[in-house]
């Protein structure tokens, strides 16, 4: 079947840019569609730790993050290969959260706000003509058609659209930024509730931390040829070679895996993008990604959607035409992530190499004054 349906704006992803765009919009009396390909809720490869800079513009959206007990992150402690470890105190700090609760609260307010909420649509195609026109498909309601004036791309890391559109960080290969693998576990571990953990081993790198209801998340990202190099097999990867970093055996030895993990997503790429395509505005990862080292992503995602609501309602409103809407939204973009995640890139270059990686440890050990200025670098104000 074939159904027209016309919005205001049509927001197309249900990750935490997503949602806070289109809460935003619908609280300001917008209709507004979100289209999601899964369904809610559902765990997704993060490393679900969320800068406290988040934590107002959340209780705002209407998600009560001040009732739900969450783990309160105030320290950092990073690992070389060889062992050697530096901690220090988090300038902001942050809190724990997982996708799965994350999502599925933003979900609820999305709802509450008026957002018509579909999920289970994969978007085929987006095409602009004055109007946005989408369609997506459905297993259970076939082919769809919705019509927008405005139009947000919430789609994460890759997406089928990113193929269809060639985007350039698709079609320029950089091996030193590209074909990434994550995998994500919840376990039940000795983890402090308090801090936040960055073990690099050779080839990558390995976040932990603790989220709600005393889980830890444990989120690792490695060079695809690492894993292809081990046979496929995540059991030898995390043996043979996360294992290499004594902390990181002693958490794999001394974990209860939980179920269903581990999840895993492949062919990341941490290239530049543009954060406006197709006329399409970009959230989060689908504008580009902060190397998860920096354990800032999910702020950055939340606050694209801030920006990009505050345009799209002033272009709604006839204060700006589309063209002033792109170009304002591109340039405060720029202003606010561009550093952040070039800085993001820099930082990675240090990463996955045992002795780079050594190296970056023992100096941040020589002098642990330069942490301050470098954790800060990769993170931004209150939203």
């Amino acid at each position: 079947m074939s159904i027209t349906t016309r919005y205001d704006v049509a927001v197309i992803g249900g990750g935490p840019g997503g949602m806070a765009a289109a809460i935003r919009l619908a609280k300001a009396g917008h209709s507004v569609l979100l289209l999601e390909k899964g369904h809610f809720p559902a765990h997704k490869v993060c490393g679900e730790y969320v800068s406290f800079e988040s934590w107002c513009f959340l209780q705002q959206l209407g998600l009560p993050v001040h009732e739900m007990e969450l783990p309160q992150i105030d320290r950092f402690q990073l690992t070389a290969p060889n062992g050697r470890v530096f901690e220090t105190r988090l300038p902001l700090g942050g809190f724990g959260i997982s996708r799965y609760h994350l999502d599925a609260g933003l979900a609820q307010c999305a709802r509450a706000a008026g957002v018509t909420l579909l999920e289970g649509m994969r978007v085929e195609d987006v095409r602009f003509d004055g109007r946005f026109t989408i369609s997506a498909q459905s297993r259970t309601e076939g082919r769809q058609v919705f019509t927008a004036d405005a139009c947000c791309g919430a789609w994460g890391k890759r997406s089928n659209l990113d193929l269809r559109w060639e985007r350039p960080f698709l079609l320029n290969h950089n091996r030193r930024l590209d074909n990434f693998v994550g995998v994500k576990y919840h376990v039940r571990t000795e983890w402090p509730r308090h801090s936040i953990g960055l073990h690099n081993f050779p080839g990558g790198y390995c976040g932990i931390s603790k989220v709600e209801d005393d889980r830890t998340c444990l989120c690792y990202l490695v060079r695809a040829d690492r894993l292809r190099a081990s046979g496929g097999s995540l059991q030898r990867l995390e043996s043979q070679v996360l294992s290499v970093n004594p902390h990181l055996r002693r958490i794999f030895e001394g974990s209860e895996v939980l179920d269903p993990f581990p999840v895993t997503i492949s062919q990341i790429s941490f290239q530049t993008k543009a954060p406006v395509e197709q006329h399409v505005l970009l959230l989060g990862d689908a504008a580009g990604m902060i190397s998860p080292l920096c354990g800032n992503g999910m702020s950055i995602a939340l606050h694209c959607g801030k920006l990009a609501a505050e345009y799209i309602d002033d272009f709604l409103r006839g204060r700006r035409t589309r063209e002033q809407l792109e170009r304002m939204y591109t340039q405060a973009w720029r202003t606010e992530f561009s550093g952040r995640l070039r800085r993001g890139r820099l930082l990675q270059r240090f990463f996955g190499g045992a002795a780079t990686s050594n190296a970056f440890v023992q100096l941040f050990c020589a002098f642990p004054r330069l942490a301050g200025p470098v954790i800060r670098s990769t993170h931004g104000s209150i939203i």
